[in-house]
């Protein structure tokens, strides 16, 4: 048996057992201690859920939907599973897909998709350098605040991805390190979503959460939805802590890594040479009717010889270059060009093996291979790519994207052609260094599986005419949201349908904006929420809960669900961990004496305490650009998590006077 056939040890597979084993003995244990059976079945796919979540055996979305499912058999399997009838009414169980929370989220991502388009995301950036110059002391608090308001008003991740080629733009021209901006900026755009109730999804979430919650309660304890900017002293007063934290600290616990000068492409190999010590250089080559090349398909001596074909030249008019114009499987015929991308070295080696005669200067190539024309970029891998778990080999990466992969940049460690990148399963955060053409790359920008950092090339994608009109749609919805009784959703759609009818957005833009992973998150935990409730599982939690901590002030009550919260955010997602806590907070509070709506609320603002590790879509998308390890995220997140906590309940018990 040779080697590549030998079975590989995944070292991930004996966690997942052993836990799954722990799992199972901690839901025997507890089906033997739960009051009813109802509420033994619900604590089972509480675990289930917990687990699926945390060791990510599937993708969270299929986590949700999967559980989902499950509730709804259980009307099937009621007379099996000892119950009268199912956990969920199978007549509500898709009542997350019309919520007012998942409409809230869709319009919030269109709203900014239209903001994005317009290029005012450019005209921030030259507003920051203008302002703060070249002093890293100055741009910090400029970026981390303009981001903190930013995604107060949208989704913190589309800040974050909004604002990454801003952040791109002004390292690329002030010289500073990426991984100097990128965390202040990413810390910030989380904190920025709790300044508002439509900054993250929890806090977008939690008014339906407390309806559903006040079903199950009588006149007497109803509470009350919160409004627009009901949590803003909160949240302000945590934006405020990061941005000083940084200014203090900054200095201390933001890394400096290799790569430094990322964002700006170049008609040069220089971009590699600095930023990832590749020698790499375009070259020309004729492959002659008598060389040994001919016959031979791309995929046959690319990552033999270490080298990377861009574009060929078959005949006067079958210029190949960009989406659908090669392949692996293309075939190299005889009197054809081809434009090379590879180190001298590997270059003189290619040429003298197959006997192909290299050219000076481009020839063929000069026009559609000129700077203006195609060049260096560089590409992020964001979290709910459609890529992750994919290689380059698998979705035919240069055919369907029109962009060649050369160098993937990963926890750090940077690979070359030749060392199989393109068989690796992409992962969130991976960093791909690209030859494209500007015009497929600029197609990138509409497509949700990638994340563009690289941002001073030739294109012509932003409508800047809009600016007025998308501004005015976006002041539109804010007006409804704030001086109407209209719901939520409805005045943010309105702004997003604006958009759409004037321009801003086309319709297809507007469907691509929608992260229509976190969607189905959402919608498809719902109902699990539901459950938790009306089986009266939620409050014989709260009553174990309170037998520990039922004795003490309301305020260390009020910090241990806090921290239960940070807990939960830091190992599943952030919507997951709301959905589970909140009518949990709502017993307890009931239990305790204090007001169950400011519980619910600290839940729902205790998920945004994800600092620690980068587990937070913000933090997993601002990994590969920076450079950034899981070290870094532990020495600055682990002070930050603290400080979170400390304004969190300081706030709180001011503001609310718990």
């Amino acid at each position: 048996m040779s080697d590549s056939d030998k079975p590989t040890f995944n070292p991930v597979l004996p966690k997942r057992l052993v836990a799954a084993a722990l799992f199972v003995l901690l839901g025997l244990y507890l089906a033997s201690v739960v009051p009813s059976i109802e509420i033994a079945w619900v604590t089972a796919i509480l675990l289930l859920t917990i687990y699926l979540f945390a060791f990510e055996i599937v993708g969270i979305d299929v986590a949700a939907v999967s559980i989902m499912v499950i509730l709804g058999l259980t009307t099937l399997l009621a007379p099996l599973m000892g119950l009268e009838k199912g956990l969920v009414d199978t007549q509500y169980l898709f009542n997350g897909f019309s919520s007012n929370a998942v409409m809230s989220i869709i319009a919030v991502m269109i709203l900014g998709a239209g903001l994005d388009k317009t290029g005012l995301m450019g005209q921030v950036a030259a507003f920051i350098l203008k302002v703060g110059g070249n002093s890293e002391k100055r741009i910090i608090p400029i970026i981390s605040s303009t981001v903190g308001v930013i995604s107060s008003f949208m989704q913190n991740v589309g800040a974050a991805a909004l604002f990454l080629p801003v952040v791109s733009r002004i390292s690329a021209r002030s010289g500073l390190p990426m991984s100097r901006l990128l965390m202040p900026m990413g810390f910030c755009a989380i904190l920025g979503g709790t300044v508002t109730m439509v900054g993250s999804s929890p806090l977008i979430l939690l008014n339906d959460l407390i309806l559903t919650s006040n079903t199950a309660l009588p006149a007497t304890q109803q509470m009350d939805t919160w409004s627009l900017f009901s949590v803003t002293p909160v949240g302000l007063a945590l934006v405020v802590t990061g941005i000083i934290y940084f200014m203090v600290a900054g200095r201390f616990v933001l890394p400096v890594t290799e790569k430094q000068d990322v964002g700006s492409a170049t008609s040069t190999m220089a971009y590699f040479q600095n930023i990832y010590g590749l020698d790499y250089a375009l070259f020309e080559v004729f492959v002659p009717p008598t060389s040994s090349l001919v016959g031979h398909m791309l995929d046959d001596v690319e990552h033999a010889c270490k080298i990377r074909v861009i574009a060929s030249q078959r005949g006067a008019n079958d210029l190949r270059i960009g989406p659908g114009g090669l392949a692996r499987d293309v075939g190299i015929e005889a009197s054809s060009v081809l434009g090379i991308l590879a180190s001298p070295e590997n270059l003189q080696a290619f040429v003298k093996k197959f006997g192909l005669d290299l050219h000076e200067h481009l020839l063929t190539f000069s026009e559609s291979l000129a700077a203006t024309k195609a060049g260096i970029g560089e590409v992020v891998i964001p979290p709910g790519s459609g890529l992750i778990g994919k290689s380059a080999r698998d979705v035919w990466m240069r055919k369907t994207y029109g962009i060649a992969m050369v160098a993937l940049h990963r926890n750090g460690e940077t690979l070359r052609e030749g060392e199989g990148i393109r068989d690796l399963p992409l992962q969130a955060g991976d960093t791909l260094v690209v030859h494209t053409t500007w015009d497929a790359f600029a197609r990138l920008r509409h497509n949700k599986d990638f994340v563009l950092v690289t941002t001073e090339y030739p294109h012509e994608e932003i409508r800047p005419n809009k600016v007025g009109v998308a501004l005015f749609f976006f002041a539109v919805s804010l007006t409804l949201v704030l001086f109407t009784d209209l719901r939520l959703s409805v005045a943010l759609l309105t702004g997003a349908i604006g958009m759409i009818l004037s321009g801003v957005l086309k319709i297809e833009e507007a469907y691509t904006a929608v992260s229509w992973k976190t969607v189905f998150l959402l919608a498809s935990l719902i109902p699990l929420g539901m459950a938790v409730e009306t089986t009266g599982t939620a409050r014989w939690i709260a009553e174990q809960t309170l037998s520990v901590v039922g004795d003490m002030p309301i305020w260390v009550i009020q910090a241990a669900v806090a921290l239960l919260a940070t807990f939960f955010t830091l190992v599943m997602s952030n919507v997951g961990a709301t959905v589970l806590l909140v009518p949990l907070a709502v017993n307890i509070a009931i239990g305790a004496g204090a007001d169950p709506a400011v519980f619910a609320l600290t839940v729902a603002i205790a998920t945004s305490n994800s600092f620690l590790i980068p587990t937070h879509q913000v933090n997993a998308l601002i990994m590969g650009p920076a450079g950034y390890r899981v070290p870094d995220f532990v020495k600055a997140g682990g002070i930050m998590t603290i400080l979170f906590l400390v304004v969190m309940m300081v706030m709180m018990n001011i503001v609310f006077q718990v």
